[in-house]
């Protein structure tokens, strides 16, 4: 009797087994071939000037919308995760120095990159939140391309990304943004310019940048990764919205809440937070506040 149960023991397992590698090939065979599918869009240019200001505006930007945060201070690129789960994340090099971007990337190149998510061979990048700086106004995203061409070339060829099982499984089920160019409503124009005055309107269009992680409605939830914490709500119907408006400032600038929580730059990254101005703090406040 017992060799019996032992034998449909093994049996049941040795099928689990079977049915969990099956599904994985499928799995990963499935995402492969999304990230191997070409896409064409019709070639966008936008005005780019190279004066002081723009540039400048173009400095800032890439620190608040997290270029620097994947792509290093100097933009060179770097492996940003090594895991044997999640496999190797690695950001490029977006000078042009050697393992950077071709003598011949052009504004064109840049715009479907920010627009489309999509490289000059085509293909789709990998986790670039090209769902997010597709909603950027055209001088927004024109004062980051003009930063980004008077970048110093830096030599710095890096190892190409490979996926790990986990993050192939979690992108089979869309709980991982490999793919943003399935995100993205390509058919959606650019604004030309939006107005920085500080309120909620303003604050709606800055925290794109927070929805990777907290949602579209910012009301957070599951671990953005395995190994990661539950996502915040940080609307005024979470514990975030009973923060005032100079401790909400307070804890995106330094890292520790009011209760005295000190957060991991890795979960929440507060360093990136730190470079907003007041202004457009306070606005992303208020319209986390608007939210109910």
């Amino acid at each position: 009797m017992f060799k019996k149960i032992l034998k449909w023991t093994c049996l049941v397992l040795g099928s689990l087994v079977l049915l969990g590698l099956l599904f994985y090939f499928y799995a990963s065979f499935t995402v492969a071939q999304r990230m191997e599918r070409k896409y064409s869009f019709a070639p966008e240019n936008i005005e780019i000037t190279q004066d002081s200001a723009l540039l400048n505006k173009g400095a800032h930007l890439a620190v608040i919308k997290g270029c620097t945060d994947c792509h290093g201070t100097n933009l060179a690129g770097k492996v940003m995760m090594n895991d044997k789960a999640l496999g190797r994340l690695v950001s490029s090099n977006l000078t042009k120095g050697e393992g950077g971007l071709p003598a011949n990337y052009s504004t064109s190149d840049w715009v479907r990159a920010l627009r489309h998510g999509v490289g000059q061979d085509g293909l789709p990048l990998l986790f670039m939140p090209s769902h997010e700086t597709t909603l950027l106004s055209e001088q927004d995203m024109a004062a980051i391309i003009a930063y980004c061409q008077n970048l110093a070339p830096v030599n710095n060829p890096l190892p190409v990304s490979d996926l790990g099982p986990v993050t192939k499984v979690m992108t089979y089920f869309d709980k991982m943004p490999l793919l943003s160019v399935e995100k993205i409503d390509h058919t959606k124009p650019m604004v030309a310019n939006v107005e920085n005055v500080e309120g909620a309107a303003f604050g709606k269009y800055l925290a794109v940048s927070c929805t990777g992680c907290h949602h579209a409605n910012l009301q957070g939830g599951d671990p953005v990764a395995p190994g990661f914490p539950p996502v915040p709500n940080i609307t005024r119907s979470g514990h975030v919205g009973n923060w005032t408006i100079a401790q909400f400032i307070q804890t995106l600038r330094t890292g520790k809440t009011p209760e005295g929580k000190v957060l991991s730059n890795d979960n929440m990254p507060w360093k990136m937070t730190a470079q907003y101005t007041d202004k457009e703090l306070a606005s992303i406040y208020e319209y986390c506040q608007s939210i109910q």
